[in-house]
């Protein structure tokens, strides 16, 4: 008995990526039947198999491209094309694509379904005619993918996150454990299991409203199995780890998104297999034709990434795919994801666009200061001390290289997306059981604060709001009221309660003016900043 329709199986053998293409538009525009997640998961991971892993293990790296596809929006490298590839149990088209038959995509789909046999006899057993899944069925289907990986440290590797590396190698990393619990729950025939999906973790949502929620997978290094419980609202659901309350969660199409999303093309990490960029590139834009790209910045950002590198012709920009990344966070998600800025900033930062890229940062920052730092969030406090101590001081740097009345170092603004940028990670860490500053950050705070002169940091002045800010912002920020121009090139939202300003003209060193509403007279600057800054003297 076959596994797929006519309608599917007439599109194999998959030759070419446009091949693959009509397969995942049928999943897609079929009105009838979800998308299949463990088809396309599979067909996926086996295309990305053959020309990465494969190509690393027969000949090096060989097939290479100018991406690796790494979510490190600073870390952009360039690299050589070309080279072979092998294909899984078969031959390659022409070129380097392999050839993907129907019977090789049948009979991983039927050992998928193997795996999850035992729990289809328990359902038989149960007699149960719920058409959502309970917290038993998802811990039961998480214990079965869980118990038979492999225990080795191989968490942290590429290409895990696919049902091929699962159903050939028993192994995933965090997304691919969380992945196979939904695939199958969708094969076990419950529709209402679906990914959550933050920055860095990734659980599962239920229920007939589907607000109950469960872990299924571990996260990052540590070995604590947390799978079975709930993302109760308390002091964890408010880490960056868990974007306080605001994951994307998607639906069937969303995680065909996802699939897509994850695929990585890269081969070392400085190359990356041009195919497979290629394949996701054209993935993404067929999501994003059909609108299932929208409330889904990650993926945005992703496809902006491989337009920075291989812009597609009558499409839309990087920059435009970076900041439509950063509305989808504000529209959707509150303005609580990083990503989308940090994107936005290393793009400008690339271009040499250095005010531009101050500023997303700081807005970056901005983001970060709603959490409470924890021991979790070692992803993006890696971003942050990279942007603090290398690209900012590399900045510096270049601007202080020559003399130039356009130098951002005789930009107000600049200087106050800086403090903006330094006083939201000062923010991040109060409250916080864990420490974030330390010497290593106030040493560059120090260098950079010191190229600015003194005439063009009299004029910032740092408005402090009598109450502390609202742990949730309005869904598209609140926009910089200023009107003295520090901020005239700039398209971001404040979202904190100390907006940093030029001063007015008649605004004296310190902040005092005969104006007082322009002024900040008797207003101190923030103790995390003021701590942080007084290192600095005079």
């Amino acid at each position: 008995m076959t596994e797929f329709c006519d309608d599917v199986i007439k599109l194999f053998p998959l030759r070419a990526i446009p091949d693959v293409i009509k397969l995942f538009r049928q999943q897609l525009n079929n009105r009838e039947e979800e998308p299949d997640l463990t088809l396309l998961s599979i067909v996926t991971g086996l295309i990305e198999h053959s020309l990465t892993t494969k190509v690393l293990e027969s000949t090096g790296a060989g097939s290479s491209t100018s991406h690796n596809n790494n979510n490190n929006n600073n870390n952009h490298v360039d690299g050589g094309k070309g080279g072979t590839a092998a294909a899984v149990g078969g031959d390659t088209a022409g070129g380097n694509f392999p050839v993907i038959r129907y019977d090789t995509v049948e009979a991983l789909y039927k050992r998928f379904k193997s795996v999850l046999a035992p729990i289809e006899k328990l359902l038989v057993k149960t007699t149960t005619d719920s058409k959502f899944a309970s917290r038993e069925i998802i811990k039961k289907v998480s214990d079965i993918i869980w118990n038979s990986l492999l225990r080795s440290s191989y968490k942290d590797r590429a290409h895990l996150q696919s049902l091929y590396s699962y159903l050939c190698g028993n192994k995933l990393d965090c997304f691919g454990v969380a992945f196979a619990v939904v695939a199958g729950c969708q094969m076990l025939g419950y529709r209402d299991v679906h990914l959550a999906i933050s920055e860095d973790h990734v659980w599962v949502v239920f229920g007939k409203t589907g607000d109950e929620t469960i872990e299924v997978t571990w996260h990052g290094k540590g070995a604590e199995d947390k799978r079975g419980q709930s993302v109760a609202p308390g002091i964890e659901s408010q880490t960056w780890l868990y974007v306080a309350g605001h994951p994307v969660v998607c639906n069937r199409y969303m995680e065909v998104a996802a699939i897509v999303s994850a695929i990585n093309p890269s081969l070392t990490a400085t190359s990356a297999c041009l195919e497979v960029a290629d394949l996701q590139q054209q993935l993404l834009w067929l999501l994003y034709d059909m609108g299932h790209l929208r409330k889904y910045p990650m993926a945005l950002g992703c496809l902006g990434e491989l337009e920075e590198v291989e812009p597609t012709g009558g499409r839309k920009s990087c920059e435009e795919l970076y900041n439509e990344s950063v509305r989808s966070a504000q529209t959707y998600y509150r303005n609580h994801h990083v990503y989308p800025y940090t994107y936005q900033g290393g793009y400008y930062y690339r271009k040499n666009m250095y005010r531009e890229a101050f500023a997303s940062w700081a807005d970056s920052s901005d983001v970060i200061r709603l959490y409470n730092y924890s021991r979790d969030d070692e992803e993006i406090y890696k971003e942050f001390l990279d942007i603090a101590n290398e690209l900012i001081p590399q900045v510096m740097k270049l601007e202080s290289s020559g003399h130039s009345a356009k130098s951002i170092l005789r930009d107000a603004s600049c200087f106050a997306n800086l403090l903006r940028f330094y006083d939201g990670i000062c923010k991040w860490e109060e409250g916080s059981q864990t420490p974030i500053l330390h010497i290593g950050w106030a040493k560059p705070l120090v260098a950079t604060i010191a190229k600015f002169d003194h005439d063009i940091r009299s004029q910032v002045i740092i408005k402090c709001a009598d109450q502390e800010p609202q742990a949730q912002h309005p869904a598209h920020g609140q926009e910089n009221g200023s009107k003295n121009g520090a901020d005239d090139s700039l398209h971001h939202h404040n979202n904190n309660n100390n907006n940093i300003v030029k001063a007015d003209a008649n605004v004296t060193n310190g902040g005092r003016g005969a104006n007082g509403s322009s002024g900040v007279k008797g207003n101190p600057l923030p103790k995390s900043l003021e701590a942080l800054v007084g290192k600095c003297g005079e």
